[in-house]
């Protein structure tokens, strides 16, 4: 355990003028509360708090934060209360120690819409004082890395719950070390093996390419040299963790990875920042749409830096960060440098970030209706890479990377974004569902009766513009699902001779806990309740008869004993499927997959609509499905993909290629199949081979009935 003499000299290094006395006072008093209490590693539990304003000390943050970090698990864990705090160490301590207690209490990885709950208070804990989210970050890591001595289970909960919050959250700060030591320590306790097995990788990369790191810092270093620009020049291979990711996201083998080496060049002024860049890019051959300039257009928590890849030694791609020593404070503290101090005295750094403003813009952009809503905005933003475009008059919106113009006339307003029809990207017409790039010009086409639509729920990116999206669609879609389910119901009633009254569809309503016969009606509509489960609630002994005497040879139910069906060839039902059925005179009833595109066309017409469900149980008659595979153009590819298919118990009925390429071959392949079970077991089965590049139901609407 770190002494306290030793601990006062941390953060003299950094503030000669601290309150040694108070921090000596804190120490003794954190001391004597944890009396007696022990980790589950066996060591006094003091050291814990110790080792957490240690970590503190590393920020150079100001005395009511270590002293905070002392005494973070007074209240909580000892007969220790605000008001003692209060009058020992002041108010200031009392309410940042109070803050860490009241996170420590929040279950964040507990069921979604409690975690939901919880994210709410943590960001009003942060709107309070982000200082208290610094202490708990440390809190974090330190047990983070004293996991082991902990049960395996509590383990696993523990990393979990780190990389889904904490590592996000201290990347979202800008602290950026911090997020990828969590998400390396996280990473040792969910995947040893894949975490292993990288080290042992990169150990025999070094045996056969010798020290990399050491050479290229050596060649930076000397072309700077030869150019006279002052600058420090750092190198180091990159995080287990942070390989795994790409390996997974680019799907590369270890040997196929590039840029697995990072490089950071500090300089003395920005403009020697350019001017590095210069030289770089005439040593090195510069990777196309790998450069991104943080210092014309920084990240919202303040983040400055040029970054540049390039083709090294050997051909080796490494990535290059460039920036001044202020912005180096700041690439390494993120928000927290807003209270570094230096000689005694707050540095007053330029580009430090306001932490208020910071966190009203976080908090302004999460503001979901519900709890699928935030928890998805919450996401969305901690892993946020920032692009940033202008509007035809100049001015900046900052967006995620992977942005598209509707996430653009969203950022605007939300008006904007539900009245888009098309946009112009740098003056060029370009599809809504373009990816945004840093600097470009967008300008929103936007016209009057212009409505959202489900499928720009794919497009957008932002947490924003989805929750704008899906409150618009609800709000109109329960008009027409309202409409479609009185039909069903009307229906459904008429095969037991009864009628749909208000009272009956109240009564309904209220016997399965929904608010009133609108809702009732809507969900109907939309395919989330049978309306058969209305019958059956209101008249058991009739429900059960009607609904289910149908011919034993027949596999749907809800038809007339003189209806006839067949399945609508553009989507191919099959049993274990939502499904609706449409109405042609003489012709009986054609059978659609409730998602079915073609189905728009009969909105307008719900006296076709006939509500149908597959006959419960196994079925053992074949379906036929269309399926869509990209495959390697290599030897005995196709041979091992019919195999897989035979293997899953079903057959192949029919196959042609849709598409020739000299390495790929796109073919739809008819298979006969149960049920929906069965489809996803194939479909499981297929993506697991290696030479499947994709694969996907093919839905053909020119085949529409």
């Amino acid at each position: 355990m770190i002494d306290v003499e030793d601990l006062i000299t941390l953060v003299r290094n950094y503030n000669p003028r601290t309150n040694a006395d108070l921090i000596r006072q804190a120490y003794a008093y954190g001391r004597q509360m944890h009396e007696g209490q022990f980790r589950k590693s066996g060591e006094p539990y003091f050291t814990h708090p110790v080792a957490v304003a240690a970590i503190l000390t590393e920020q150079r943050l100001d005395d009511a934060t270590i002293i905070t970090a002392l005494l973070h698990d007074t209240i909580e864990d000892t007969k220790s209360t605000y008001s003692e705090i209060s009058r020992l160490f002041g108010e200031e301590v009392a309410e940042l120690v109070d803050g860490v207690t009241k996170l420590t209490n929040l279950q964040l990885s507990s069921t979604e819409s409690k975690q939901a709950e919880n994210f709410r208070k943590l960001f009003m804990a942060m709107s309070k004082d982000l200082r208290v989210i610094l202490v708990k970050l440390a809190d974090r890591l330190h047990n983070m890395r004293t996991i082991k001595s902990m049960k395996p289970e509590k383990q696993a909960q523990k990393a979990r719950e780190t990389m889904e919050i904490f590592a996000p959250l201290a990347g979202r700060m800008g602290m950026q070390w911090m997020r990828e030591e969590l998400e390396d320590l996280s990473f040792r306790v969910l995947n040893p093996d894949a975490r292993n097995s990288i080290i042992r990788r990169f150990i025999t990369l070094q045996r056969e390419t010798g020290d990399v790191v050491h050479k290229i810092t050596a060649d930076i270093r000397h072309e700077l040299e030869k150019a006279q620009i002052e600058a420090d020049v750092y190198g180091r291979a990159k995080k287990p963790y942070s390989i795994w990711r790409k390996m997974q996201e680019k799907d590369l083998a270890f040997s196929r990875l590039s840029d697995i080496y990072g490089f950071r060049v500090i300089t003395r002024s920005e403009a020697d920042c350019y001017r590095v860049l210069g030289v770089i890019h005439q040593r090195w051959r510069a990777v196309p749409g790998r450069f991104k300039d943080y210092i014309s257009q920084p990240k919202s928590n303040g983040y400055r830096s040029i970054h540049t890849t390039v083709s090294g030694r050997d051909g080796k791609r490494v990535e290059v960060q460039i920036r001044t020593r202020q912005m180096h404070e700041v690439a390494e503290s993120g928000v927290a440098a807003h209270w570094s101090y230096r000689e005694g005295v707050r540095v007053q750094n330029p580009f430090a970030v306001d932490p208020a403003k910071w966190v009203a813009g976080l908090t302004e952009r999460l503001g979901g209706e519900d709890h699928d809503d935030f928890m998805e905005n919450v996401k969305l933003e901690m892993y946020v890479d920032q692009v940033f475009c202008f509007t035809p008059k100049g001015d900046v919106v900052q967006l995620p990377r992977g942005a598209t113009p509707l996430d653009f006339a969203y950022a605007i307003h939300t008006r904007i974004g539900n009245s888009t029809v098309s946009a112009k990207v740098d003056g060029i017409r370009v599809p809504l569902w373009t990816r945004l790039k840093n600097g470009q010009s967008v300008e929103i086409i936007t016209a009057e009766g212009q409505r959202p639509q489900a499928a720009w729920i794919d497009i957008v990116t932002t947490g924003r513009a989805k929750s704008a999206i899906r409150r618009s669609l609800r709000e109109e879609d329960r008009g027409r699902f309202v409409k479609l389910g009185q039909e069903f119901v009307r229906v459904a009633f008429d095969h037991i001779g009864k009628r749909a009254t208000d009272k009956a569809l109240r009564t309904a309503a209220k016997m399965m806990g929904l608010a009133d016969e609108a809702d009732l009606l809507a969900r109907v509509g939309s395919a989330e309740i049978p309306a058969r489960r209305i019958i059956h609630a209101l008249y058991p002994e009739l429900g059960e008869d009607q609904n289910d005497v149908v011919e034993t040879q027949r596999p749907v139910l809800g038809l007339t004993a003189d209806q006839t069906y067949r399945r609508a060839p553009c989507c191919q039902p099959v049993p274990g499927e939502r499904i609706v059925g449409i109405t042609y005179r003489g012709e009986g009833v054609v059978i659609h997959a409730i998602d079915c595109p073609a189905l728009e066309e009969f909105e307008d017409q719900p006296q076709r609509w006939v509500d149908l469900h597959w006959q419960p149980g196994r079925h053992a008659a074949v379906f036929t499905v269309s399926l869509e595979l990209t495959i390697s153009n290599d030897a005995g590819v196709l041979g091992r993909v019919c195999t897989l298919i035979g293997e899953q118990k079903a057959n192949i009925s029919d196959l042609h290629f849709a598409d020739r390429k000299p390495d790929f071959f796109r073919l739809i392949i008819d298979v006969d199949l149960r049920d929906l079970e069965h489809l996803h077991m194939l479909m499981t089965a297929l993506e697991a081979e290696t030479d499947v590049a994709q694969i996907a139901r093919h839905r053909d609407l020119s085949r529409k009935p």
